[in-house]
């Protein structure tokens, strides 16, 4: 027999902790629409975002090496996938809501500036005086707004549980409703394990290809407390293993560790806190005591392990280079279409006496592409 939207919400519920984000707690949409016969809600947000513009550009956009510098490497779009993966298998083994995890990790990237957080450096600069920028805020803006994939509404129409999850760091977002719940109400745990499976993503890959590309050397990872356990627990079980393998097998490693201490202390902290409902979660939130954490031994081992990949990888003068380069980009871009706002698409155009001609620029700039910023430039030049 066919099952409905209703039977399907109905074996949600079922399986979800009494503290996690069900379909039946979405909130809801901006512009009410009818619910799918056979989609839950938070299904139809993730399928939204994957379809959206701003998603397909992440695949040509930095995460550290620009696209050019090979095929291997991460960038915003499989950063993404990875984020949205350990989100879900946190949220699983938690009992939390998985759609919900996966639709925030998908979209908490979308609104990041071309040139990795450089081109968002220098966008941030540019806009000052002008609202500023920063790439969580403009997630939210362009799900809600900029996207237009439908004839009645701007945006995506995300449920409201989505879109308060995208703020996820909180920050100066426009004065509105979903602020007010997201100041009220807190984070989801949803929310907090994407902010989370982020970090673990992005300091495990980038670990893997700054070795790769050799802008990283071994003697100096071999200074993480993370390396070197799960390294000597690698290599007390395989000898004469090829160096990409080990390097490789051993990222595994880490990403394995930091995933269950993650599932293993949060599951200490509800249970230790009583947490019950969500309002237990906003409860304690209100009183700064953290629930999604990592154990005080592997925080201080994750710190340790990104001050070196601040100092040896971020700050590597290549590195260093090809992110002074994208911000040299992006600034002669501003400031040409400052100069010549009919430069930029008609579709910005319209926008330009309501919004201001800077925040239309910042709007076009920081959905492009890095090889479109590139080629753009070399254009109008």
């Amino acid at each position: 027999m066919k099952k409905s939207v209703i039977d399907f919400s109905k074996e949600e519920r079922a399986m979800l902790a009494s503290y996690a984000v069900s379909s039946e707690d979405c909130g809801g949409r901006e512009f009410p629409e009818p619910e799918h016969p056979y989609r839950l809600p938070f299904q139809r947000d993730k399928d939204r975002i994957v379809h959206s513009q701003a998603f397909k550009r992440l695949e040509y956009k930095t995460q550290v090496f620009v696209y050019s510098e090979g095929d291997h490497f991460r960038n915003r779009l499989t950063h993404t996938l990875e984020v949205a993966g350990v989100s879900r298998t946190v949220a699983k083994t938690l009992g939390l809501h998985e759609d919900l995890a996966e639709a925030i990790a998908l979209a908490h990237d979308l609104g990041h500036a071309p040139f990795g957080h450089a081109g968002q450096d220098r966008l941030s600069e540019l806009m000052k005086g002008f609202g500023g920028f920063e790439h969580n805020k403009q997630s939210l803006r362009i799900v809600r707004k900029l996207e237009r994939r439908y004839p009645e509404f701007e945006g995506l129409n995300l449920t409201r549980a989505t879109l308060v999850g995208i703020m996820k760091h909180g920050g100066d977002y426009e004065k509105d409703n979903f602020l007010s719940e997201r100041q009220e109400m807190g984070p989801s745990l949803e929310s907090g394990i994407t902010d989370r499976s982020d970090e673990i993503a992005y300091t495990v890959h980038d670990i893997e290809d700054g070795l790769e590309r050799k802008f990283l050397r071994e003697d100096e990872i071999e200074e993480s407390p993370l390396w070197k356990r799960f390294a000597g627990d690698f290599d007390s079980q395989y000898k004469d293993i090829d160096t990409s393998l080990r390097r490789r097998s051993i990222c595994r490693m880490i990403l394995n560790g930091l995933v269950s201490d993650l599932i293993e202390t949060t599951e200490s902290n509800l249970a230790k806190n009583k947490v019950s409902t969500r309002k237990d979660c906003t409860d304690l939130w209100k009183k700064r005591v953290p629930i999604v954490s990592f154990s005080e031994s592997m925080d201080k081992n994750l710190r340790l392990t990104k001050k070196i990949l601040f100092e040896k990888l971020y700050q590597h003068p290549q590195v260093l280079d090809m992110s002074k380069n994208g911000q040299e980009i992006i600034e002669r871009l501003f400031f040409i279409f400052i100069k010549n706002p009919k430069e930029v698409p008609l579709s910005y155009q319209s926008r330009l006496a309501l919004e201001g001609t800077e925040r239309v620029v910042c709007d076009y700039i920081a959905g492009m592409t890095d090889r479109y910023a590139a080629e753009k430039l070399k254009n109008l030049s």
